[in-house]
């Protein structure tokens, strides 16, 4: 079956992960999905990622971080843009999360990049998701 969005698939991957405290998780890999999760270790929300090859598309294996209780760093990661309702800003639109303790995520001329790095790039695009 075909899967209508995998950015919302590889969100709730990490999200149930999390929550069930496993140290890791596999998902299938794509070009979108991996400057997500780069742009996530850059901001510290994960410990590290790799790409495993296989006869298909490729495996994107997570390697998730938590503190020193052994709770999950994201306290939550959402979908913001979705196939039915996509969400485009301007360079002066670009959203603040919980009053920048978290971080945006959005989808750029120049690439993925986080809101802070779009503001400073004086860019705007698709808000892709919402973490903290």
């Amino acid at each position: 079956m075909a899967m209508t969005d995998p950015i919302a698939d590889m969100l709730t991957r990490i999200r149930n992960a999390g929550l069930a405290k496993h140290q890791k998780c596999d998902m299938p890999a794509s070009n979108v999905k991996l400057a997500i999760v780069n742009v996530l270790k850059e901001l510290g929300y994960i410990k590290n990622f790799k790409q495993i090859s296989d006869d298909k598309q490729g495996i994107l294996r997570i390697y998730l971080k938590f503190d020193n209780e052994n709770k999950h760093i994201i306290h939550a990661i959402d979908r913001v843009s979705t196939p039915g309702c996509r969400v485009y800003v301007g360079k002066d639109e670009i959203p603040v999360v919980k009053n920048g303790l978290g971080n945006a995520i959005l989808s750029t001329s120049k690439g993925v990049m986080h809101d802070a790095a779009a503001r400073e790039a004086q860019l705007g695009g698709e808000v892709l998701c919402s973490v903290w």
